[in-house]
């Protein structure tokens, strides 16, 4: 499998906002379409499609965060019809390499829901550390998460 990220523009952003999660997990993170448009109106988040064999099949949001003062992998996500076939594994690893190569070794951010097991498992296994528990609401929803955190 070839994973591969491309910027979302003009020419595949109908692509991403078609994307689905299963039911269960669509209180875990935010609406493509909602990360698209916040990304155009707000500085330093950058959308990208994630790609495997050139489909789209998943979308990260990433962003300099200037209450944590550093990068922030915000968003997160693949697709219902594509998920349990170890592409999520392959494209955090894909995504962390990326990142070096665009940042250098910084520490950089996560989040997930509490409730979210699966994703804190993956996040660990590629050096996340639970650093503390956070509570807000957006979309009229209580949240609580854990912040993570890795240093590349």
């Amino acid at each position: 499998m070839n994973i591969e990220f491309k910027v979302i523009d003009q020419s595949n952003y109908n692509e991403c906002i078609k994307l689905r999660l299963h039911k269960e997990q669509e209180n875990f993170v935010a609406s493509n379409i909602f990360s698209l448009v916040q990304s155009a109106y707000e500085p330093d988040l950058y959308p990208l499609g994630v790609y495997c064999d050139n489909k789209m099949v998943g979308f990260i949001l990433y962003d300099f965060d200037y209450e944590l003062n550093g990068w922030s992998m915000s968003r997160f996500m693949i697709d219902v019809n594509d998920q349990n076939k170890g592409i999520g594994k392959m494209v955090i690893q894909k995504f962390i390499e990326f990142f070096i190569n665009k940042y250098g070794h910084v520490p950089l951010y996560t989040s997930a829901s509490v409730d979210n097991q699966i994703a804190i498992a993956l996040y660990e296994q590629f050096g996340f550390e639970r650093k503390e528990v956070i509570e807000y609401e957006a979309g009229g929803r209580k949240h609580k998460d854990f912040k993570m955190l890795v240093q590349l």
